[in-house]
């Protein structure tokens, strides 16, 4: 299943750019899926409709109705727990979503979408670039923390607890807290495994100018942190050249100007030209000329590579691609087995590689868009001979 994740800086037409994608998808002989979770439904509303095309399927999302679910079902699971603290149970019709529920519903979303196999291709028509970055990191983060609050080792302790139980005269709500953590796991990690698959991309969409140019290269930047590729930047809503207009031709030069930096930094940008006017419905769509989702790109690697014997005895140097990362808002953090990775907003916690474990952080540098980090082998840690 091909999977296109569509996001940019806000208002520069993402629903837009991801109905004319789904589109051009369908029409060319793909089940497409695209799915959007907008509290107006826009994305319904730029197709016309839900019979664009035969093989296209859109699938608005209800956040509020599973967030409700999920709540009250949690609530039943501790009820020995909430009954012991004297705690007043909560109706369903009180209920309303709290932040975050869009998010999860968008995660559950393409989790099941890879689970029925009944689409060639799916387009989820994201949030803004920022919150885009935050959903798509959620897994792995949220994981962490189960693990970390959570461990599964301890879990063999579980059949202690009825005994335990009875000795206090308590109810211990540890079982189902385990129960519950480990189907979040389960869950969590088939999101992850969609959003990390070969076949899973990032559609970037951005209006050329200044403002626009700043968020590609911080969302970029971001995506790369992540280990997210990009199947295209697309410049949207493209003035036509001709124009006697001086107010038009300023922005023309303007826009013209920012593609020709996009073109000599990104690999791939497409043009969408400006229609005059919103589009909407099937023939709208497809005047913009959006490209069809390509074949998925090689996956972002983070290699390690041995460094010269030269370079100050350093053994490892690992290679993290940062694009449009600034070297003033850069991080870095050794903490255990892990490294805390920041760059502008964007933050990571990445696991080391089994070598680099045994090793500790000589020095790192930011070249030509990769922060290049360095290890030298600690001789408490590294095998004799070695």
């Amino acid at each position: 299943m091909r999977t296109l994740l569509v996001t940019g800086p806000g208002g520069s037409g993402r629903t837009t750019v991801a109905a004319a994608t789904a589109l051009a998808a369908a029409r060319s002989g793909h089940r497409t899926l695209v799915i959007g979770a907008d509290r107006t439904d826009t994305l319904r509303a730029v197709l016309g409709g839900t019979d664009a095309h035969p093989g296209l399927t859109v699938r608005h999302l209800a956040p509020a109705d599973r967030f409700r679910d999920d709540l009250l079902a949690l609530q039943e699971r501790a009820a020995s727990a909430l009954d012991l603290l004297g705690a007043e149970r909560l109706d369903g019709e009180e209920l309303t979503p709290l932040p975050g529920s869009v998010e999860l519903a968008l995660l559950r979303a393409l989790r099941d979408a890879a689970g029925e196999g009944a689409h060639d291709t799916v387009v989820v028509d994201l949030p803004p670039a920022p919150e885009a970055l935050a959903l798509l990191a959620l897994p792995e983060q949220l994981r962490r923390y189960l693990r970390r609050l959570l461990p599964p080792e301890r879990q063999a302790a579980r059949a202690l607890r009825p005994m335990l139980g009875r000795l206090a005269g308590v109810p211990m709500p540890a079982a189902w807290m385990y129960e519950t953590a480990a189907r979040g796991e389960a869950e969590l990690a088939a999101a992850q495994a969609v959003v990390e698959a070969p076949t899973t991309t990032v559609r970037l969409v951005a209006e050329p100018g200044p403002a626009g140019a700043d968020a590609v290269a911080a969302t970029a930047t971001g995506l790369a942190l992540q280990g997210l590729r990009t199947d295209l930047l697309i410049a949207n809503r493209v003035l036509p050249d001709a124009s006697t207009d001086t107010w038009l031709a300023a922005l023309c030069a303007q826009q013209h100007k920012t593609l020709d930096e996009w073109d000599a930094t990104y690999e791939q940008v497409g043009r969408v030209r400006h229609l005059g006017h919103d589009p909407r419905g099937a023939d709208d769509l497809t005047a913009l000329r959006v490209p069809a989702p390509t074949a998925a790109s090689d996956p972002i690697e983070w290699p390690v590579t041995r460094a010269p014997a030269d370079e100050d005895g350093h053994a490892y140097v690992w290679h993290i691609p940062l694009p449009g990362a600034v070297r003033e808002q850069l991080g870095l953090i050794r903490r255990g087995d892990e490294l805390v990775v920041t760059a502008g907003a964007h933050r990571r916690i990445v696991t080391l590689p089994s070598a680099l474990r045994r090793c500790t952080v000589a020095g790192a540098g930011l070249r030509e868009g990769e922060l290049r980090v360095r290890f030298a082998p600690d001789p408490d840690l590294w095998p004799q001979g070695r």
